[in-house]
């Protein structure tokens, strides 16, 4: 097995290992982060409804910063800002295969800090 083919299943194993524990419910929603090389994403989602009830990215958006951090704490704040307007305080946070860590600990300090409960 080579060096990057060891990465992706270490990955999904990871992400796997996070969601088979948690688990979105209609009193409290799964935030679910992904980060890319290019891009940050955020979704809250149902999972009883399987419904997807507030997102925010940096794609396609003229106005978020160049830097990845920076981009992550834009998405935080985006995605704390459309969970109030659907009148969602308190969710679950789902960190994928990422490490919490860095950019998705960013992200997810953003979203405290305008009111996200988790």
């Amino acid at each position: 097995m080579n060096r990057l083919t060891h990465k992706v299943l270490n990955n999904k194993l990871r992400r796997n290992r996070v969601r088979s524990t948690v688990v979105g419910t209609t009193e409290r929603p799964r935030l679910s982060v992904h980060v890319s090389n290019y891009h940050v994403t955020a979704q809250i989602i149902d999972d009883s409804n399987s419904n997807t009830l507030a997102y925010a990215s940096s794609v396609g958006v003229k106005d978020v910063p160049e830097n990845l951090t920076a981009r992550a704490e834009w998405v935080g704040t985006k995605i704390a800002t459309e969970a109030k307007k659907k009148k969602i305080k308190t969710v679950v946070f789902d960190r994928g295969g990422k490490l919490y860590h860095g950019r998705v600990k960013t992200l997810a300090d953003a979203a405290r800090k305008e009111g996200l409960e988790f």
